[in-house]
């Protein structure tokens, strides 16, 4: 055998270390790469859920069936709402008497950056009944909810029972003139929502703690994306079509009256 020669054994380590540099650099390249990515998807994600839609989680049964709980729903806030549509709304005057548990910090974190559906803690899901200006009235001699006079066909979306009889559009009587700005809210399981309707007493002037601002409300719910066997999407029913536009201006302070249905 030869003898190896200094310079043979300098050659080699120099080859290893240069290998060596050459896969700590690959390797530190490639993570920056992927912390680039991930970055960017977070920064999407963000600007997507501030500007283009976000996700809720159905936490009560106030909209069966149409909404069951722990649906995850797509909200839209690209999209105006109308008369009739699902609306997702920040909770407007303490309606929310128990919340769900809050996320831990990293949840609130997903939540934030939009890659985790929000809990909605101080949220709410309902159905629009009356916008501003409109005359809604509960309930007719066929003890249907009237809307600018127009009686509304509820039974696409009411709660059906196991037996399959269905809720009462309400179980109290009222008519009420929804001021300017403002919403009258519905859940579709009206024994099960706590909705404008209880709170037609209370605030200032008489009965504004029942009517949610316009500019509370996220945007209309216009799919539900999970559980899989329960994808679908949402659109205004076909009895809203029917309702004309109120004849007068909304006004500033609501017109409420209990009692004051006729089909009783």
């Amino acid at each position: 055998m030869g003898e190896q020669t200094p310079g043979h054994d300098e050659n080699t380590g120099s080859t290893s270390t240069g290998t060596s540099r050459g896969l700590g650099a690959r390797i530190r390249s490639g993570l920056l790469e992927l912390l680039v990515v991930v970055v960017g998807a977070l920064v999407i994600s963000a600007l997507l859920r501030a500007f283009v839609g976000q996700m809720f989680i159905i936490p009560s049964g106030s909209m069966q069936t149409t909404l069951e709980i722990d649906d995850r729903v797509v909200v839209s806030k690209l999209t105006d709402f109308e008369r009739g549509d699902i609306v997702v709304f920040e909770d407007p005057d303490n309606w929310i008497v128990s919340r769900p548990a809050e996320r831990s910090q990293l949840g609130k974190v997903g939540e934030t950056i939009g890659v985790l559906p929000a809990t909605g803690t101080n949220h709410l899901v309902k159905r629009v009944i009356g916008m501003p200006g409109d005359r809604v009235k509960c309930c007719d001699a066929q003890g249907r909810m009237s809307v600018n006079g127009a009686a509304l066909d509820e039974t696409a979306y009411l709660y059906s029972g196991p037996d399959g009889s269905q809720v009462r559009p309400s179980d109290n009587d009222f008519e009420v003139v929804v001021p300017k700005d403002r919403l009258f809210m519905m859940g579709d399981h009206r024994d099960e929502s706590g909705d404008s309707r209880i709170h037609l007493q209370e605030g200032t002037p008489k009965g504004m703690r029942a009517f949610v601002p316009v500019s509370k409300v996220v945007g209309p719910v216009v799919a539900v994306a999970a559980p899989l066997d329960r994808i679908t999407t949402f659109s205004t029913p076909d009895t809203f079509a029917a309702v004309p536009e109120p004849t007068q201006p909304a006004p500033d302070a609501p017109t409420v009256v209990t009692g004051a249905g006729t089909g009783r």
